[in-house]
């Protein structure tokens, strides 16, 4: 009887996180559908589950690859800053959760509350700051002005601080006593270990990095050095809209973070366990 009433909960489990990912799914599929429909019927019906198939092809996607230029110069743009992002932001922001979490020096607690603190800061109270600072170093209009405010995220900082408090410092003892470095320590032996909580902040970074739309709006002023986000937001005008290009490439720029999570997925749920239960 037990057994039967465990079957059937987890068959309600199973259908009601079925209809809860269908739900969530439910944008990127009308997105999908719209994507292959002429520009001429969505401006006149919209995004529509009501499908005539004769009117379904591939001609949207034709534009982007022969005629849309500009699309791939934003990609190309949000590829690089994304990239740059990541690996910049894992690097620095896990030697900074690293050393407050496996080093004893004055100040230290200080240091982590001030990370906490600008944590609950929102981004939109340090953009006038961040901009002038820009503005002084003459990075406006660059990848640099984009990339340099994500690099040291208090967000990744807090998070591998949690995730280093549950490695054992036995080793890093072994290390030295075989005459390691400090760097050669965290390179060589702590890094390694730190692999799942690498991966999962790969995701959610590269995720915020590919979606970032207010900063680069201040800081990237020429349409070559637009990101996806700018440039598909540039399509929709007083004077027209473009929807070939932008419910198609809408769907394009899905791809890379499709890839990323499928390239680190086994990692990213482990990750995000131990590194939350940490400390």
């Amino acid at each position: 009887m037990k057994n039967k009433k465990n079957k059937g909960l987890v068959w309600f489990a199973n259908g009601a996180f079925a209809l809860i990912s269908l739900i969530a799914l439910f944008p990127i599929i009308s997105l999908l559908i719209s994507s292959f429909m002429p520009s001429s019927v969505l401006m006149r019906n919209g995004i529509t589950f009501n499908i005539d198939t004769e009117l379904l092809g591939l001609d949207n996607y034709a534009y982007i690859f022969t005629q849309s230029s500009e699309y791939w110069a934003w990609y190309g743009n949000s590829m690089i800053i994304s990239a740059i992002t990541i690996i910049l932001s894992l690097f620095f922001s896990s030697m900074v959760g690293y050393a407050l979490a496996m080093y004893n020096f004055k100040g230290g607690n200080v240091f982590f509350v001030l990370v906490l603190f600008i944590l609950m800061v929102p981004f939109e109270i340090l953009m006038l700051p961040l901009y002038q600072l820009m503005i002084d170093t003459q990075l406006i209009n660059t990848y640099f002005a984009v990339v340099l405010p994500m690099i040291v995220a208090p967000v990744a900082v807090f998070f591998f601080r949690q995730y280093a408090l549950g490695l054992p410092k036995e080793l890093m003892d072994a290390a030295r006593i075989d005459g390691a470095t400090e760097y050669g320590i965290f390179f060589r032996i702590m890094l390694p270990l730190m692999g799942p909580s690498l991966a999962a902040m790969a995701i959610l970074q590269g995720l915020a990095s590919w979606n970032n739309f207010l900063w680069p709006l201040l800081v990237l002023r020429s349409n070559d050095m637009f990101t996806l986000p700018i440039g598909l937001a540039t399509l929709l005008t007083p004077y027209g809209n473009n929807y070939d290009v932008l419910i198609a490439g809408s769907v394009m720029t899905i791809i890379p973070i499709i890839l990323l999570f499928i390239f680190f997925q086994r990692y990213f749920v482990s990750g995000l366990t131990v590194g939350g239960v940490k400390g």
